[in-house]
C-alpha cells in the first residue's frame, strides 16, 4: 500500500498543472504544441495524482506495427509521458529547472494487441528528490512505468532516468 501524499506537497502551480492535464481538451492542446506524436498515437492521461500518472495507449492502425501489435516506439512514448508528466507537475512553481532524459531502457513481456495503460507510481520519491533542491543542485531519478493490458497482465516496463538541475 502506497503512502498518501498530502495536497501541500504540490505548489499552487503544480495543482493547476494537475487540473489541466486531467482535462482532455487542455491535454490535447498541450500535446499539439509540445508533443504532436502523442496526438497521432492518441495518448490519454487517464489520471494524474500526486502519487501516480496513468497514460493510455490504444491498439489501432495508428499504433500498430506489421506484426499486429503496438509499435515499441508508441509504448516507449506512453511510458515516458507517464513519468515526465509527474516530473512537470512537481516542478511547476518551484523555480527554474533543467530536465533531461539521460538513460532509457524498455522490457517487453507480452504481445501488446489491446489498449495498454502505462502507470508510474513514484510521486512520493520524486517529491523527496526535488523538494530540497537549491540553485545549482542536481539529481537523477530512474522512474519506472509499467504497461498493462485490460486483463491486468504486464506487457512492458519502461525505465526512464531523468536528470534535474535547479537553476538560479
Amino acid at each position: 500500500m502506497s503512502s498518501i501524499i498530502t495536497p501541500s506537497k504540490l505548489t499552487p502551480k503544480g495543482l493547476e498543472y494537475q487540473q489541466k492535464m486531467n482535462n482532455p481538451l487542455v491535454f490535447w492542446m498541450a500535446m499539439l504544441s509540445k508533443l504532436p506524436s502523442a496526438i497521432f498515437w492518441k495518448f490519454r492521461i487517464k489520471t494524474i495524482t500526486q502519487e501516480k500518472c496513468e497514460v493510455t495507449l490504444p491498439y489501432s492502425w495508428r499504433t500498430q506495427n506489421p506484426f499486429r501489435s503496438i509499435y515499441f516506439a508508441a509504448m516507449a512514448g506512453a511510458g515516458e509521458l507517464s513519468t515526465g508528466a509527474l516530473c512537470q507537475m512537481y516542478l511547476a512553481g518551484r523555480g527554474k529547472f533543467s530536465m533531461l532524459v539521460v538513460d532509457f531502457k524498455a522490457e517487453f513481456h507480452k504481445k501488446a494487441d489491446q489498449k495498454i495503460t502505462f502507470t508510474c507510481e513514484q510521486g512520493e520519491e520524486l517529491f523527496d528528490l526535488l523538494n530540497p533542491m537549491k540553485p545549482g543542485d542536481t539529481g537523477q531519478l530512474t522512474m519506472i512505468s509499467t504497461g498493462t493490458n485490460p486483463a491486468g497482465e504486464m506487457v512492458a516496463r519502461i525505465y526512464v532516468t531523468w536528470s534535474f538541475k535547479k537553476k538560479t
